[in-house]
């Protein structure tokens, strides 16, 4: 079963110590462009985020957002260097005497200068516990995401079918008028015939010789027995398991090349216009498997 490109997956989970939210968006690409998000606490696990999304969804324009809030007994806790606090409060009071302004805010605009207030380093203990908690949600939202492509794969199908189907109706209406157009071209031989057998340099066997060459050439049956292989063969790979995107986009150029012959081959008006809708029907194709994972 056919399977879209586009989708949205989510996951999040509220709890006691923390609140994360795992995002993930994808769009048609001809390959995997990816893109990822996540709090500075995990950027060491981005290449392992990366492999997790890559195996999934193969192949998309996709983005990846990872946040990672925690609660106020879980926020990491600021120190105070106390040395550098001083010599900033230090300087600012004389230059606050040299200036006679007031120093009321003097402590509290040096608490805030460069480097006086440091962020405890996280341990590594805590980060992996925290991975734990991130790695099930983006499977989560890797899960809700194909199954939001398979839903969208199931209407991409029947829409694809249904050009598949008018495509094989519209053959049959040239395999209906075929016949006609064949008695249609012995007639206009004939008549050809009759005026220029009586000639003097008429020679039958060249004659002959180029009214073969001139059959084979308004012939249209292989090109119509290759169009049935080919819509069989497309409507058999639309069923597969595993992804065919790529493989129905190399089937539907074989189709167009022999609705192209028949059109060429055919010298029939009404053939022509069957052929016309024919090529209408694949361009809609077309149009849908750029989305087709």
């Amino acid at each position: 079963m056919l399977q879209s490109m586009t989708g949205f997956g989510s996951a999040r989970l509220d709890a006691d110590q923390y609140c994360i939210s795992v995002e993930i968006r994808s769009l048609n690409s001809k390959s995997m462009d990816l893109s990822v998000r996540t709090p500075k606490v995990l950027s060491d696990k981005e290449y392992e985020i990366r492999n997790m999304v890559q195996k999934a969804l193969v192949r998309g324009k996709v983005s990846v957002n990872v946040e990672l809030t925690k609660n106020k007994t879980q926020k990491a806790r600021n120190t105070v260097n106390k040395e550098l606090l001083k010599a900033y409060y230090t300087d600012l009071s004389e230059v606050a005497d040299q200036l006679r302004a007031d120093k009321g805010e003097l402590f509290r605009l040096a608490l805030h200068m460069p480097e006086v207030l440091q962020q405890e380093e996280q341990d590594e203990e805590t980060a992996e516990a925290e991975w734990s908690l991130v790695q099930p949600l983006l499977q989560e939202a890797l899960q809700s995401i194909n199954i939001f492509r398979a839903d969208e794969g199931k209407a991409l199908t029947a829409e694809i079918m249904s050009y598949i189907d008018r495509i094989r109706i519209l053959l049959s209406e040239i395999e209906k008028h075929d016949p006609v157009r064949m008695e249609q071209i012995r007639t206009r031989i004939r008549g050809h015939l009759a005026e220029i057998s009586t000639s003097e340099h008429f020679d039958q066997n060249r004659f002959e010789q180029e009214m073969i060459y001139y059959m084979e050439k308004l012939d249209i049956a292989e090109e119509k027995v290759r169009l049935v292989n080919h819509l069989h063969y497309f409507t058999e790979t639309v069923y597969l398991p595993e992804p065919t995107g790529k493989k129905l986009g190399f089937i539907s150029q074989e189709i167009g090349r022999e609705i192209n012959t028949i059109g060429s081959k055919a010298n029939d008006a009404t053939i022509q216009h069957h052929v016309v809708e024919m090529k209408e029907e694949l361009e809609k194709i077309k149009e849908q498997i750029n989305n087709i994972l």
